[in-house]
């Protein structure tokens, strides 16, 4: 994979780990999240990112949900950029532990 992965999503609820909100990942970058996964997941299907929301990056894990991924979206980041439930947010995903800009 060369380089982030840079979607749009809405920023939704879901019963889970509150207070957390998610972001649903684009069905265009599913397959290459699996394929990444393959050498980076730790188990469950959960997979290790890196994500980028405006300026805020952090590192959480990608839940499987219904065939596609949820990325939660930490109060800190939400707080950090001024997003809530229904935004609309622009994200940089990383699979793995680190920000790599020239990953393969």
């Amino acid at each position: 994979m060369d380089g982030p992965i840079m979607f749009e999503a809405e920023i939704i609820e879901w019963r889970g780990p509150a207070p957390y909100l998610f972001a649903t990942i684009s069905d265009d970058h599913v397959a290459d999240i699996r394929y990444a996964a393959l050498s980076e997941s730790y188990g469950w299907g959960v997979v290790p990112v890196v994500a980028r929301i405006g300026a805020t990056e952090f590192a959480t894990s990608l839940f499987p949900r219904a065939g596609s991924y949820l990325l939660p979206v930490k109060v800190a980041v939400q707080r950090a950029e001024s997003i809530g439930l229904g935004d609309r947010i622009r994200i940089a995903l990383q699979v793995g532990r680190r920000w790599n800009e020239n990953a393969d």
